[in-house]
């Protein structure tokens, strides 16, 4: 099905933009495993929209509410995990004009041809980033499931529009990069508002933000992911692979129009003898990389260095600039100046909901195809 994720960790997304309610339903979560509210909420609280100047006005408290699948004592008890996050801030008036006129950019027109009309246009209905914050609700217990083995998880903004930060350090592993490594994702662990390494990063691309704003426009972005403690030979080939699940799981974010691990696209500038990852000896155990353009995995299956990914985040698509559109009834070209609330940058909330796909698809393999003891 289109909106469920995952083998032996399975994730329903339902709802839409502007229902009484959206949530998630998670099957599959170990049994026994205390759910930190409060740690979830925190999570929660850096995709909500309306809480920061880059975001859209639309305020939403995201409170997570969970009406089934822990015992008395909040623990996992075995069944189905069902999480509840209400709507509360809904202007359903700014959409009715786009049940004849489809937004450039969006699934209007997509999602008429689909459902011959019958869609829910309001707010971008099943199609909505909104749908995102009960993927964050099940990725958030995901992490908290992985703290617990070991992984860590941290992303930030690498790009918005012509203003980079600086790359995580997980390509080289020396132990310079390893130190510096930590050290980034302490930092983008601590609590800070625009989710950079760098201040001064953070502060350009709030103005370029602003700018874009100002100028009725949107900007996109590129979103850097890493997770440090996964063991060696966690995984399968081809289908069930870790980019494939991860991949899988990063397009159903919308917005979402590029992926790369690792090296990525810079490696086909490269020679093999440039781009292999060199092995040295490690213990008692198989070897391990010296590098990692490999960006953590091989043949689908962990190499035991950081996996690490980026996400190329669009321009939002609605836009306060008139944009050509059609006028389904008539047949007529028309001029459409899109309503409503909308990000003029959706990529700094794309931040966490990375965070939370990569811990889904790393806890759903390490379940589904567990690494055997090294010899």
């Amino acid at each position: 099905m289109s909106s469920v994720i995952g083998e032996t960790v399975r994730v329903t997304v339902f709802g839409q933009s502007h229902s009484e309610a959206i949530g998630c339903v998670v099957e599959g979560l170990p049994a026994g495993f205390p759910v930190d509210t409060e740690a979830l909420a925190a999570f929660m609280a850096r995709r909500a929209p309306g809480r920061d100047p880059w975001s859209t006005p639309r305020h939403e408290a995201d409170a997570v509410r969970i009406v089934a699948g822990l015992n008395a004592s909040g623990e996992t008890c075995g069944a189905p995990l069902a999480c509840l996050i209400e709507n509360t801030s809904q202007r359903s008036s700014d959409y009715d004009l786009l049940a004849r006129v489809p937004r450039p950019g969006h699934a209007d027109l997509t999602a008429q041809a689909r459902w011959d009309g019958h869609q829910d246009v309001r707010g971008g209905g099943h199609f909505s980033g909104r749908l995102t914050a009960p993927l964050c609700a099940a990725g958030g217990i995901a992490l908290q499931v992985l703290a617990t083995r070991g992984v860590r998880v941290a992303a930030h903004l690498l790009q918005v529009g012509d203003v980079s930060d600086e790359p995580l350090a997980a390509l080289d592993l020396d132990d310079a990069s390893r130190a510096r490594l930590s050290e980034q994702m302490a930092a983008l662990q601590d609590g800070r508002t625009f989710p950079t390494i760098l201040g001064e990063a953070g502060i350009a691309m709030t103005q370029a933000i602003a700018q874009a704003r100002e100028e009725g426009d949107s900007v996109g972005g590129v979103v850097e992911c890493v997770a440090c403690g996964m063991p060696l030979g966690v995984g399968g080939p081809l289908f069930d692979g870790i980019e494939s699940s991860i991949a899988r799981a990063v397009f159903g974010i919308p917005a979402v129009k590029g992926l790369e691990f690792g090296a990525g696209f810079t490696a086909a500038l490269m020679r093999g003898s440039e781009h292999n990852d060199p092995y040295e000896p490690a213990g008692d155990g198989l070897p391990s990389p010296t590098k990692n353009d490999a960006g953590g995995n091989l043949g689908g299956i962990t190499t035991g260095a950081p996996v690490l990914f980026r996400m190329a985040v669009k321009p939002t698509s609605s836009i306060a600039r008139p944009q050509r559109s059609v006028d389904l009834v008539t047949g007529e070209q028309v001029t459409l100046e899109v309503p409503g609330r909308h990000d003029p940058c959706i990529a700094p909330r794309a931040v966490p909901v990375a965070e939370a796909v990569m811990a889904l698809a790393l806890l759903d393999a390490w379940l589904t195809y567990p690494p055997h003891d090294t010899i």
